[in-house]
């Protein structure tokens, strides 16, 4: 029988602040087509810009994009030196930082000290909090979520993405990259299994499922109007990377006709972080 629950759906476009081809086309996706949120990255290029649009622009949701990876810093490299190099810069590598944020102890001061002063900073744009996440998902590192699950209160975190893919489901709508969608999906399921009791006990609210995690910037309009059809009851949300250099195909999907017109046939709800 099918389920009476309603489909709620997050429509998310992370690096929100990464330079001015995101920033326009995220407003545009949010204006013209299906999104209904963004995060933003407070210490990159475009940050100053995207706080006006997002003012501009009140029905968006926008949430924090927390970067402790490929990206700058908000505090200097004298105050977090096991962090960045001379430039403010974190590491561009995924796994050696990973690894570095959980058997180093001394960095976790480091660590905490960096996450509130990113919050900080999003808070002094005015904006409310729609929601946390971390650019390449690190939010769901183990010590990087002891630090703000211990701290939430005081940073305010009340809605936290929990990134977890469906891979059988993924793969009928895609095909290809079947070592990259079964890591991905196998590593993400242990870690959200880890911080849904967690989030749970501090009542923390997120969607149950993340589309996008298994395509690899590849959420195009094909892919959307497989997904929609098969997305569960509840609340879900698909993430993408619209921009109008890097990822023109996923700025299409988000505004395509068919996308919106399915939405609308299908019922389902589009909504903000803040709306679960």
């Amino acid at each position: 029988m099918a389920s009476s629950e309603p489909r709620r759906l997050i429509v998310n476009a992370d690096d929100f602040g990464l330079s001015a081809a995101v920033n326009v086309a995220v407003v545009r996706a949010h204006r013209e087509g299906i999104l209904t949120s963004a995060s933003l990255m407070v210490n990159e290029p475009g940050f100053a810009e995207a706080v006006r649009l997002a003012k501009e622009n009140p029905r968006l949701g926008v949430g924090l994009h927390l970067t402790l990876l490929r990206g700058h810093a908000t505090l200097s490299p004298a105050q977090i030196p096991g962090l960045v190099n001379a430039h403010g810069e974190f590491s561009n590598s995924p796994v050696g930082a990973g690894l570095k944020y959980f058997f180093d102890d001394d960095l976790r001061a480091q660590l905490r000290a960096e996450i509130h002063a990113q919050f900080a900073k999003f808070r002094a744009t005015g904006l409310p909090l729609d929601h946390v996440n971390g650019h390449l998902h690190l939010h769901l590192h183990p010590v990087i979520l002891e630090i703000l699950m211990a701290d939430a209160a005081q940073l305010g975190l009340t809605h936290l993405r929990l990134t977890r893919d469906c891979f059988s489901r993924s793969r009928r709508m895609a095909r290809g990259r079947w070592f990259y969608r079964a890591s991905h999906a196998a590593i993400y399921e242990g870690l959200s299994r880890r911080a849904r009791p967690l989030l749970r006990q501090r009542g923390i609210k997120h969607a149950q499922i993340t589309f996008g995690l298994l395509q690899d910037a590849r959420v195009d309009e094909a892919y959307l109007l497989k997904l929609l059809p098969e997305l569960p009851a509840g609340d879900s949300e698909v993430y993408s990377h619209p921009s109008l250099d890097a990822a023109p195909a996923e700025l299409a999907a988000l505004v395509s006709p068919r996308v919106k017109a399915l939405v609308s046939e299908l019922g389902i709800r589009l909504i903000r972080y803040q709306d679960l």
